[in-house]
């Protein structure tokens, strides 16, 4: 449907304001075709979709966690067994920048940085949009995401017409992105070495100098249990792209047992994420059941 919506309305020989406005047209349509469905969907199957928009919460969280702790957890277990060239090659996987670039340190750091990111684009806010609008919601969030991977970058082509839903794909990602950076700083509080001190105050010194406005919180939150300076310049397609620090003061030289540890935080967080939003669900359906 993208693809076809792309081929229909992005058309070069129209303005750029015409094509903003179309790209405009093109969520909508994305948009209210995904929440037509699935709203339909629930009404015809009832309170059953409530059950399953429990389960569906808990089940895509366990399945998206254990996906990206694998890729993660290969970089340091590349870095260890087989040294840097393969720990560019496992950290290449998940990263978007130019590995050849990268010293161990860096690559370390680039792991960690991309665990937080994905458990909050990939995690957790699947599973809160899940949670507050039951499948509707949840689709909806998927069908944002898939069309900002899709148009919402910034080229020739789709400045102007994937401008939409690079947007909404930020604002759709704005919670998720805080209650990640909390989740971080609670379980900060369960793996040894972290410091929860720590993570929340470089969340409040540091989350907002981020370039993105969604992906420094929970790499401040990261960055700060850690004891780690993350984020920072970067380079991308041979071009230095400048950025703040997330814990400007923390250390630089990352190690695998950094990316080992990052993981453990990670794990809290889910466990902590799955009990809040499974509360909530069954509040609810008690609610609805009464």
């Amino acid at each position: 449907m993208i693809g076809g919506l792309d081929k229909r309305l992005n058309r070069p020989e129209q303005s750029f304001a015409r094509r903003k406005m179309m790209g405009v047209v093109a969520l909508i349509c994305i948009l209210g075709s995904v929440i037509v469905v699935t709203a339909g969907l629930g009404w015809l199957l009832g309170g059953s979709l409530v059950d399953f928009a429990v389960l569906a919460v808990i089940a895509s969280s366990l399945t998206a966690q254990k996906s990206l702790e694998d890729h993660v957890l290969a970089v340091a277990d590349a870095l260890d067994a087989d040294g840097l060239v393969a720990g560019r090659k496992a950290v290449s996987m998940i990263v978007g920048r130019d590995p050849d670039q990268l010293d161990e340190p860096a690559v370390c750091r680039a792991a960690i940085e991309s665990l937080a990111e994905n458990f909050s684009d990939g995690i957790t806010a699947p599973a809160l949009w899940l949670g507050i609008g039951g499948l509707a919601g949840g689709a909806a969030y998927k069908a944002t995401n898939t069309a900002d991977s899709m148009i919402g970058h910034r080229s020739e082509r789709y400045e102007a017409f994937g401008w939409a839903a690079a947007r909404f794909d930020d604002l759709i990602n704005l919670p998720a992105s805080r209650l990640t950076a909390l989740l971080f700083v609670l379980a900060a509080f369960f793996v040894p070495g972290a410091s929860a001190k720590d993570a929340w105050k470089t969340v409040w010194r540091d989350a907002g100098k981020h370039r993105s406005p969604n992906a420094g919180w929970p790499e401040a939150a990261m960055a700060g249990a850690l004891g780690l300076a993350l984020a920072g310049p970067r380079v991308y397609g041979g071009t230095l792209v400048p950025d703040h620090f997330m814990g400007a003061g923390g250390r630089r030289e990352a190690m695998p047992t950094d990316i080992r540890k990052a993981l453990k935080l990670a794990r809290f967080a889910d466990i902590l994420m799955i009990a809040f939003f499974g509360l909530l669900a069954l509040a609810g359906l008690a609610i609805s059941r009464a």
